[in-house]
């Protein structure tokens, strides 16, 4: 869980800088954004290594479902008093119901996008790429889908929250000294990095309206 949590992360950043290109609305901005998709779709290190991104994000998924039904079995009677607030954050407590939410929000993002970049009838622009941007801009002028995509970067902000400093404490690496630093990196990555992907769809459905 820890390490392909944090290889999650590293992802989310490299996705981040990909796609902040959106923002740029210029002509000569969707060419670039059409051929770094094009880069990402055919380079064949980068294919290479998002099977291991589809590897970790089906594990990372399962074995979070499994401990969350392991940890519900070993207790299945609730303590008589228990004041879990004291003790934990909210977003702790339900990360399996985060992590399943974040699931399926990237379903409908994969079907959305990387569906049709690889299988979609969509045209070409004029360096002759495939026009991913206009199907992006097209989704993201559609208030519905704006607003769940901002819901969901704040249910991934609250995942992230917890799932950061969990992984380093998963991996023994929680000395007192760091523990501290990690926490404050690990808030300022759940806070920053799920903004920034909300920026992009509110930007671009209000530069279109």
């Amino acid at each position: 869980m820890a390490l392909t949590g944090l290889f999650l992360c590293v992802f989310l950043i490299a996705h981040l800088a990909g796609n902040l290109q959106l923002l740029d609305m210029s002509p000569e901005g969707r060419l670039k954004f059409n051929a770094y998709a094009k880069f990402m779709t055919t380079f064949p290190l980068v294919k290479a290594v998002s099977y291991l991104l589809y590897f970790s994000i089906l594990f990372h998924a399962f074995d979070g479902l499994l401990l969350a039904t392991q940890n519900r079995k070993a207790r299945p009677v609730r303590y008589a008093y228990e004041k879990a607030g004291a003790n934990s954050t909210w977003y702790s407590r339900r990360m399996a119901l985060l992590g399943t939410l974040v699931l399926v929000f990237l379903i409908i993002h994969m079907r959305s996008f990387w569906y049709e970049m690889h299988w979609g009838a969509i045209g070409v622009d004029a360096d002759g790429n495939k026009d991913l941007f206009a199907v992006v801009e097209a989704a993201f002028g559609k208030a519905w889908y704006v607003g769940l995509y901002v819901v969901m970067m704040g249910v991934l902000a609250f995942h992230l929250m917890h799932g950061f400093q969990s992984a380093f404490q998963s991996l023994g690496l929680n000395h007192p000294r760091y523990m501290p630093l990690v926490k404050n990196v690990g808030v300022f990555f759940a806070v920053v990095v799920p903004v920034l992907f909300a920026l992009i769809p509110v930007w671009m459905f209000f530069f279109n309206a």
